[in-house]
């Protein structure tokens, strides 16, 4: 337990430390609030977005940027790195084993995204009085569901990726579409009715997340398939993942 919490602290402060990557993964999806907030035909309500602002129907699609860069990029390219250096390796001949490293970068990210989803919440309430998710106990299912989705899915890229470029090749692809369906790139209004539709089957689950945050609890079938992601993406990066 003391070895594990020395990682952790030792990995907490690289994070910490590495303030560009901090901004990105945390701050950046607010900093987009801000900006699109700064607008005022953004903050008008509409009857395109159910009597809401675009600003409040767009607040829950936001949280898809850090959840994408952090699961399916940070995430695998720093397992891949460590890998590629021999640190998972070398730290297997110690009492503090690589185990130890790959639950301490799941801890941080799930820190990082819970730090930025709260962020976000709160200065679309402050700023532009986005009301504050209407469903708690959905949208906090829905978060964490999504959230392990997502990591899974990182999971199995950093297993498959021998070096750190190779695992940049592998993520970019993913995070695009995860992205794209998730509504960050083009919002969800604008898509198909298809695309949309497998947007809400797609890590994180968007759609979950937007009925969880306008009052309506999520659907059961959502939820469940981000747990078989889970499940699946998670079981397949274990029988995968290498130490080196």
């Amino acid at each position: 337990m003391y070895a594990f919490g020395q990682i952790l602290k030792t990995e907490a402060k690289l994070y910490l430390r590495d303030r560009s990557t901090l901004v990105l993964t945390v701050a950046l999806p607010t900093l987009i609030l801000v900006v699109l907030g700064s607008i005022p035909a953004l903050r008008e309500p509409s009857p395109d977005f159910g009597g809401r602002s675009f600003v409040a129907y767009f607040t829950p699609s936001l949280l898809v940027v850090t959840l994408a860069m952090i699961g399916v990029n940070a995430l695998p390219t720093v397992l891949a790195t460590y890998r590629e250096r021999g640190i998972l390796r070398r730290l297997a001949t110690t009492p503090a084993s690589p185990l130890a490293l790959l639950v301490a970068q799941l801890v941080l990210a799930l820190a990082g995204i819970l730090a930025s989803a709260v962020l976000l919440a709160v200065v679309a309430r402050v700023a532009f009085g986005v009301p504050l998710p209407q469903h708690p106990l959905g949208f906090g299912a829905a978060l964490l569901l999504g959230t392990v989705a997502l990591l899974a899915v990182g999971l199995l890229v950093a297993a498959v990726a021998p070096t750190a470029k190779a695992a940049q090749s592998l993520a970019i692809p993913v995070f695009m579409v995860v992205m794209f369906f998730g509504g960050a790139y083009l919002p969800r209004f604008l898509l198909p009715d298809f695309l949309a539709t497998v947007g809400g089957y797609t890590p994180p689950g968007v759609q979950a997340l937007l009925d969880a945050w306008t009052g309506t609890a999520p659907q059961p079938l959502h939820l469940g398939i981000m747990a078989v992601v889970a499940v699946t993406a998670g079981a397949g990066a274990a029988k995968l993942f290498r130490w080196e």
